[in-house]
C-alpha cells in the first residue's frame, strides 16, 4: 500500500520543448523532405522523387544520455502497397552528415503496425533487438535472451491507432530502455552488451526509403536526468525502495480499500524516481511523493 500526495499537471509541461511548433529551428535535415506544418514536424516523400536511402531530421542541441522523450506521431502510406515506415532515433550516431544518415537505437513505427513499438538498431549489427511484447536482456557476450513478456505482439498492436495520432514515450536510464505507446509498454531491454550498446547520442526522426509516405510528429518534449538526479542515498538505494525504481504499468489500483475500475487505470504508467512518483495517462500526469509501509503486503 502506498501513501501518496499528488498534484495534477499536464504532460506538456514536463521537460524541454524540442520542437517549437512553428519551424525547424534546432533541427537539421533535407529541406526538400522535412517541414513544419500545423504544429507538427512533417516528413514527406513523393512518387516524382522517390527516396533511395533512409534519411533523418536530426536534433542539434545535444546528445542526451538518461531521459524521457514524449511525443505524438502519425504515419500515413500514400501508396497502394500500404507501406510507410519511420522511427525515433536516440543515443545514436551521425554517420553521414551530408546526407543526414544516423545509426543506433530506434523506436520503430510503420503504417501496418507490424514493427511499431519495437527496438531496432539502425545501421548497426543487431537489427531487431526486441519485438513488441518482449522483455529482453542482451548479455555481456552480446547474445539476446528473452526473460519475460509484456503481452503478445497482437494484443499490443490493438492499442496502436492507424492513420491517427499515437502517444510515444521512450525512456532510457543507464542500460535500461523502454518504449510505451498510448500507455501500453511495448518493449523492455537491459543492454549489458558493452561492446555495442550506446549510453548517449543524438535524437533524430526517420524518413524511410520506398514508396510515397508521410510521417508527422508533434508535442515533442525531452526530460533529461543528470548524474545528480541519478544518485541515491544509501537508504534509498536499498531494499524495497530500490526495487520500485523505474517505469511500471498499472494492472490494478484501489482507494480506501475499494478497487478502482476503468480502462484509464490499466492504460496508466507509473515512473518512480527515489521517493517521488509520476503517472502518465494519455496527455495528463499526476505526481507526488510516497512512503513504504513495511507492515503491509504489498508494502
Amino acid at each position: 500500500m502506498l501513501a501518496v500526495g499528488a498534484q495534477r499537471s499536464d504532460a506538456a509541461s514536463e521537460g524541454e520543448e524540442i520542437f517549437n511548433g512553428k519551424d525547424l529551428t534546432g533541427w537539421s535535415g533535407n529541406p526538400k523532405l522535412w517541414s513544419a506544418k500545423d504544429g507538427a514536424i512533417v516528413g514527406q516523400t513523393t512518387a516524382q522523387e522517390p527516396l533511395k536511402m533512409n534519411t533523418f531530421l536530426i536534433w542539434t542541441n545535444g546528445e542526451p544520455s538518461d531521459f524521457e522523450l514524449h511525443c505524438q506521431f502519425r504515419i500515413t502510406p500514400n501508396n497502394n502497397q500500404g507501406f510507410a515506415n519511420s522511427g525515433i532515433q536516440y543515443r545514436s550516431k551521425v554517420l553521414d552528415p551530408k546526407n543526414w544518415v544516423v545509426g543506433g537505437y530506434q523506436a520503430d513505427m510503420d503504417g501496418e503496425r507490424n514493427y511499431t513499438g519495437i527496438v531496432y538498431e539502425e545501421r548497426m549489427t543487431r537489427g531487431i533487438m526486441a519485438v513488441r511484447g518482449e522483455k529482453v536482456v542482451w548479455d555481456k557476450d552480446c547474445q539476446k535472451k528473452v526473460v519475460g513478456s509484456l503481452g503478445t505482439a497482437e494484443e499490443l498492436k490493438s492499442a496502436i491507432k492507424t492513420s491517427d495520432w499515437n502517444d510515444y514515450v521512450v525512456i532510457a536510464r543507464g542500460n535500461h530502455l523502454q518504449h510505451f505507446i498510448n500507455g501500453k509498454p511495448m518493449v523492455d531491454i537491459v543492454d549489458d552488451c558493452e561492446a555495442k550498446r550506446a549510453m548517449k547520442g543524438v535524437i533524430a526522426l526517420q524518413l524511410h526509403q520506398g514508396p510515397p509516405m508521410t510521417v508527422e510528429f508533434r508535442n515533442m518534449r525531452l526530460q533529461q536526468f543528470g548524474a545528480q538526479r541519478a544518485e541515491k542515498s544509501s537508504d534509498e538505494a536499498a531494499g524495497d525502495l530500490r526495487q520500485l525504481q523505474g517505469a511500471w504499468q498499472v494492472t490494478a489500483a484501489e482507494r480506501s480499500g475499494e478497487a478502482l475500475k476503468g480502462e484509464g487505470i490499466t492504460n496508466t504508467i507509473v515512473i518512480v524516481t527515489g521517493k517521488s512518483y509520476r503517472t502518465i495517462s494519455g496527455n495528463e500526469t499526476d505526481r507526488g511523493t510516497f512512503t513504504i509501509d513495511p507492515s503491509k503486503n504489498p508494502k
